[in-house]
């Protein structure tokens, strides 16, 4: 007899079982529904349902850089034993690929069949849980760094207005160093620039109340309070940074050195940071 997609579709979202063990169980139920269901919990594929309430906190972190496209997934999981399973690993190298090839900006009922698969098979809840895609121009390059077995991971796009230059060691360094800084530092800001200024106004406020509970004298406390926010912006912001590689140069400091070293303008486009278990 023949099996409507519809039908299909219903008992594995019903049981979050695959599409194609669903099909199979309705084919020898003759179609009936509830006989149906029956069969896939019998067979444990519909135990998923009740795994969906089960917490995620562990997962991985996965990176691919190919082409002109970058991405950066997180895979989600109940432990970490699980996130150190082999087709665990499999899955989301494939789901990096499914992502650049397919150009997607959404998870696909593709990408999460291969997820409720993998869940059929390991017995534990999982899910894809991120993913972001960059665009690489032709005049741009991407660094990734993934912390570890996958607890963080970290892309970074530079752009050069001489193509040429993305080819040098240094530069390739240079962006790799800066993936490795994002990773250690955890910036809350790309830049000052970039800062909510409700956000600045409430520190400048609050530097301003400490600054003059010193009694200073009311000249100098304005320079003291700017004193105060630059110093905070170096901490939260990435380009203001004290550099990984040379904490006497900022971030953005050391990329103009290295711009000039290479004699062409250098900008840090963007960065993208995954830490598992922690949305940002």
């Amino acid at each position: 007899m023949e099996i409507s997609a519809a039908i299909v579709k219903k008992l594995r979202d019903a049981t979050g079982a695959g599409m194609m063990d669903c099909k199979k169980a309705l084919v020898q139920a003759e179609g009936d529904f509830a006989k149906a269901e029956r069969i896939l919990k019998e067979m444990g594929l519909a135990a998923m349902a009740k795994r969906a309430d089960r917490a995620t906190e562990n997962g991985r972190v996965f990176t691919l850089v190919k082409d002109d496209k970058a991405v950066i997934l997180e895979m989600s999981s109940e432990t970490d034993f699980v996130a150190r399973n082999q087709d665990f690993i499999n899955l989301g190298n494939e789901l990096c690929e499914d992502v650049i090839v397919g150009n997607h900006t959404e998870v696909t009922d593709a990408m999460q069949e291969k997820v409720n698969n993998l869940i059929s098979t390991i017995k534990e809840n999982m899910a894809l849980k991120r993913f972001k895609a960059l665009d690489i121009g032709d005049n741009e390059y991407v660094s990734q760094y993934i912390h570890g077995e996958g607890t963080l991971g970290v892309i970074v796009k530079i752009k050069a207005d001489n193509k040429e230059v993305l080819a040098s060691e240094k530069v390739q360094e240079f962006a790799n160093d800066c993936a490795l800084h994002v990773a250690a530092f955890n910036p809350q800001y790309f830049s000052k620039d970039s800062v909510d200024p409700t956000y600045l106004n409430e520190q400048k406020e609050i530097f301003t109340t400490q600054t003059l509970a010193l009694d200073k004298p009311e000249k100098v406390v304005a320079g003291i309070v700017q004193g105060k926010l630059n110093k905070h912006l170096s901490e939260i912001c990435f380009l203001q940074q004290p550099f990984v590689k040379d904490d006497s140069k900022s971030v953005e400091q050391t990329l103009a050195a290295l711009a000039k070293e290479v004699d062409s303008p250098l900008s840090i486009e963007t960065y993208v940071l995954y830490r598992v278990g922690v949305e940002q």
